[in-house]
């Protein structure tokens, strides 16, 4: 599995720790939406897309197995992030 493409969506809002929302593309056939960007305590960090269930807690909807691929996916997201400059960008990897 390569990560072959990833666009962000700096989000910019007052109060808010979120600072951008993310879509991954995997070998070019299957797309991941709505990763966000997180300001933490300790910096930025990703947090795969989630839905709130029936008793008021999240639940991821995808999400990676180990924490060898959740890395993959952390550095190539924060690398986009921190090189795009405007409000919507693409960064293909080759």
């Amino acid at each position: 599995m390569k990560i072959t493409s990833v666009n962000i969506r700096k989000i910019n809002k007052e109060g808010s720790r979120m600072r951008g929302i993310a879509s991954v593309l995997l070998d070019d056939e299957f797309a991941v939406h709505d990763i966000r960007i997180i300001e933490g305590d300790k910096g930025l960090f990703i947090a795969m897309p989630s839905r709130k269930t029936a008793t008021g807690s999240y639940r991821d909807i995808a999400h990676p197995i180990s924490q060898e691929v959740r890395s993959v996916f952390e550095r190539e997201i924060l690398d986009a992030y921190e090189n795009a400059d405007d409000e919507t960008t693409s960064s293909d990897e080759e």
